[in-house]
């Protein structure tokens, strides 16, 4: 995850945000058990008894990557043509391999796809990711690390409310954290503040300045209002525990239907979606790579950079197709 309100790498502290657990996985934070899916209309028709999938991606450094995550280490003439997926003020900020973007749209056709990104909605508003039809967008998003449910591409106000209900419930309110951190967080290596969708607060820091101890302590301080605090690259993120990709994912599971759910992310604000599936992947690079996280049912890939995104996608295809029997092509020579 990089850029934004969005991980860009480096170490981390393991958030306790609640977790939605496939039925043998144990972790150390909360766990919302699948049995308590509620069954809905499909979303995507399928045929007979064919299984129905949902896969719920993160975006930044796993799907979609800026130029400085690209890791194109290859000579010139042999790197793979690349797809503009981010225009921010005119400028390409966001890609993806033209493969990743093929075997993308087949997904789409499918499964459910579900992007799930810490980055705020309007954030997430500047990607426009390749699909079946011309305009498609997502039949559901997750951003602001689950603090927001997009359903057609138009914020779902139930979720909303119940989210607002969940953290009034479950930690201490945003105002606070963020009249600590401004009281904390000495200008002298603090660049920026930063509120997200009035859900979460982060910082960028010049990260070799940050005094010894600084961080273990802020953690200790959140955790006893229900806050997680994770070290990212350049941003120091202060998150409510009860914010979660998995929980939102769990609601989209439940108005979907009984489905097949597979995931990826490459960060630790992923750590929950991923336990959250039976079947996930992460990228070889990024903060789970980097800690040596892993979980049964998660499969840790060798590829980094777009190449990584690019065999997500091609994983994703060939779990979805694999189960239907119907086999995913290699990808064309040249691309």
């Amino acid at each position: 995850m990089s850029g934004h309100a969005h991980p860009d790498g480096g170490s981390a502290v393991v958030s306790r945000s609640a977790v939605v657990s496939r039925s043998a996985v144990v972790s150390r934070s909360a766990v919302v058990p699948r049995s308590a899916v509620v069954p809905r209309s499909a979303v995507v028709p399928r045929s007979g008894d064919a299984p129905r999938f949902v896969v719920a991606s993160d975006l930044d450094r796993t799907l979609i990557y800026s130029n400085r995550a690209l890791a194109l280490d290859v000579p010139d003439r042999l790197a793979p043509r690349l797809l503009s997926v981010e225009v921010h003020d005119g400028k390409a900020l966001s890609f993806m391999t033209e493969e990743a973007a093929a075997l993308l749209v087949e997904l789409a056709r499918e499964a459910v796809l579900v992007p799930a990104t810490t980055r705020t909605r309007a954030q997430y508003e500047r990607v426009n990711l390749p699909g079946p039809t011309p305009g498609w967008v997502p039949p559901y998003a997750i951003c602001a690390n689950g603090g927001r449910l997009l359903v057609d591409g138009v914020p779902d106000e139930d979720w909303q409310t119940e989210m607002a209900g969940r953290l009034a419930e479950g930690a201490a309110p945003l105002a606070e954290v963020v009249d600590h951190l401004a009281l904390c967080a000495d200008p002298e290596w603090t660049h920026k503040r930063r509120v997200a969708d009035e859900l979460f607060a982060y910082l960028v820091v010049e990260r070799a300045e940050l005094p010894t101890g600084w961080i273990a302590e802020l953690t200790g301080w959140c955790a006893e209002r229900g806050w997680s605090v994770s070290l990212q690259g350049r941003k120091v993120y202060a998150v409510p525990t009860p914010l979660s990709k998995s929980a939102a994912l769990a609601e989209v599971v439940r108005r979907v239907g009984p489905s097949t759910v597979l995931s990826a992310g490459d960060s630790l604000l992923d750590a929950d979606l991923l336990l959250a599936a039976d079947a996930a992947w992460r990228p070889g690079h990024g903060e789970l790579a980097d800690t040596g996280w892993t979980a049964p049912g998660v499969t840790a890939l060798d590829e980094i950079g777009v190449a990584a995104g690019e065999e997500i996608a091609r994983r994703f295809l060939a779990r979805v197709r694999g189960e239907a029997g119907v086999p995913v092509p290699a990808p064309a020579l040249g691309a």
